[in-house]
């Protein structure tokens, strides 16, 4: 028990200090903005019209960087790319998934916007073969981190256990789940569970 508070006393910690880097890195980011002269305007990236002609002084042209570029990189590409077909299948059936299943369940939905966001190609430094790898980049790795938020909340309606031994990479929900073996709290808590998906502000 001594232990287990420990590790409550832990948890506590590491969410205060995730708390207090959201915000550091928040204001590092404001920074960032006067620092390269852009602003957020209706959601689209602005830069400062001499700011930007500068930048565009230093884009590579989308010949020249595909001429430069190592004979195996362009090779791979169709399979790189030939990855969009699994990625858009993944995206639209787990949304189909969440808006049917999360309704029924009363589990507040994940806002897709909130991680797959779109923004690197107003970079002028950027040519458009650059411009093209970095939404993509910013699609997957978008996508990977929207779909594992509705299974982790799937997870915490149906099966809040943690697993009997570390498993790397988890996400943060299962630190707080039952513990393995633990029978009486599962018949104890488990509604509890649910109940607090439901507090989660549904902002979809």
């Amino acid at each position: 028990m001594q232990s287990k508070n420990r590790i409550d006393e832990i948890l506590e910690r590491l969410r205060q200090a995730q708390s207090d880097l959201e915000h550091e890195l928040d204001q590092l980011l404001e920074d960032k903005r006067e620092q390269f002269h852009y602003t957020i305007r209706r959601g689209r990236v602005v830069f400062e019209r001499n700011f930007r002609r500068l930048q565009r002084m230093q884009r590579k042209r989308s010949w020249r960087y595909i001429l430069e570029s190592p004979i195996s990189y362009v090779l791979s590409a169709p399979i790189i790319y030939g990855m969009i077909i699994p990625l858009a299948a993944l995206d639209l059936s787990i949304t189909i998934y969440q808006h049917i299943c999360f309704r029924i369940y009363n589990i507040p939905r994940v806002k897709r916007s909130d991680y797959i966001i779109i923004d690197r190609h107003h970079l002028a430094y950027l040519n458009m073969v650059e411009k093209f790898n970095c939404v993509y980049c910013g699609y997957g790795n978008g996508l990977i981190a929207y779909a594992r938020e509705i299974i982790a909340r799937t997870e915490q309606f149906w099966c809040p256990i943690k697993h009997a031994r570390r498993v790397s990479g988890q996400h943060e929900r299962q630190e707080t789940f039952l513990d393995y073996g633990d029978a009486h709290a599962w018949q104890a808590r488990k509604e509890q569970y649910r109940k607090a998906l439901n507090a989660v502000e549904y902002k979809g």
